[in-house]
Order: C-alpha cells, then structure tokens, then sequence
C-alpha cells in the first residue's frame, strides 16, 4: 500500500507547500500498552537506592527480662537512673526500635527492557503523534495547525533570533502550545523546592531538526 503524504511548509511570508511521502514510521502500530510499559520500566533507571541506616533501632544495651515477671517478653533498656531504662527496645512495635524489614541499598532498583520493546514503544509514540485526535487528548494546543506532523523546509534553519522563531510558530499556528507551557508554569509541591527543582510546567512543541 502507498504511504500517505505530508506538506512541506516554507517559513517565509508565501504559504505554498509541496507534498513527500510521510515517513514509514508514522504508520507504525500504535500500542499505548507497550509504551507506557517501556516508559514505565525506563523510568525505574534513573533511581537512587537508598535505606535506613544498618545499626539504627539497635543502638542501646537491651536484654529480654524474660519470663515470669508479668511483662512482655521484647528486650528491655538496661540500666536505671533514666526514663529510657526498662523501656522496650529494637522491636519494629517499641518506640526508639528498628522499622519491620529495614529497606536495603541492594534492592533491584533497575529494570532491563527488550531492545526491540523499546523500539517498537518509539515507533508507536512517534506514530501517535502525527494523529491530532491523540495529541490534543493531551492537552496540546493544535486546533490551529494545518497539519500533523508539521514539517518546515530547510530555510527554517536560517532563523538566528528568537524573535523570528516567534512569529514563525504565531504563523503556524502553533504558538498556542508555547503559551500553554508558559501559563502552566507553577512551584512544585513537596520538598523538590528545596532541590533545585522548583517549577514544573507542561510540555510543549517538539522541535526537530
């Protein structure tokens, strides 16, 4: 079967476009299943491990008082002279004790994927967006774009300031999305604040070239 076609937009003032043949990738299956199970798995790679420390919970003398004195048989504070003696201890139930299980660095943080998982998860996003019905689902701002993929000839690359790039996506109709990224932008919640990760915001067009 023949290939749909895409226009080919010039950058400048005139509008005529010339028609190629669209990629074949951008006929891939599309499988938000195997997509969303790649990126999930890819997501796991990028973690830090992390757990409690080896000796915290156990960091006091405590012994059982054992049997027959009509208290719980948990290791017990040694000593006197302080509230702490006589207390329960390393128990994951005792204040003061260790977590139940305590989380080690060895866990298996990682994941590996099937290189032609991955690939097949490429193909299928990359074809999932040249449909504007699963990309304005999304939430983009498309409805004025004559045209997804929205490809420009080679004159775009000439483009020095930021200004031009400006109005060349005001042309395209696709400035919209940019302006939905900027009014999105907002403090993230929690303590990524702190950690150079202020502000969030949404994602905007993908320019490649």
């Amino acid at each position: 079967a023949s290939r749909p076609l895409v226009s080919v937009y010039s950058a400048g003032k005139e509008k005529n476009a010339v028609t190629v043949t669209l990629p074949g990738v951008f006929v891939s299956p599309i499988r938000p299943d195997i997509v969303q199970f790649v990126h999930t798995n890819m997501a796991k790679n990028h973690r830090q491990a992390y757990g409690v420390s080896l000796l915290a919970g156990h960091q006091c003398s405590a012994a059982s008082w054992g049997t027959g004195r009509a208290v719980a048989r948990i290791p017990r504070v040694h000593g006197g002279g302080t509230h702490r003696a006589g207390q329960g201890a390393f128990g994951n139930m005792c204040r003061g004790g260790r977590m139940f299980n305590p989380t080690k660095t060895w866990r298996r943080w990682h994941r590996k994927i099937n290189v032609n998982q991955r690939r097949y998860a490429v193909a299928s996003a990359l074809a999932a967006s040249a449909v504007p019905a699963l990309v304005m689902a999304r939430g983009h701002r498309v409805e004025n774009v004559p045209e997804l993929p929205l490809v420009l000839n080679n004159s775009v690359e000439n483009t020095q300031k930021t200004a031009a790039v400006i109005d060349l996506l005001k042309g395209m109709g696709a400035y919209d999305d940019v302006q939905k990224v900027k009014d999105s932008r907002t403090l993230r919640r929690g303590k990524g604040k702190a950690r150079n990760r202020r502000f969030v915001q949404r994602r905007g067009p993908l320019v490649i070239y």
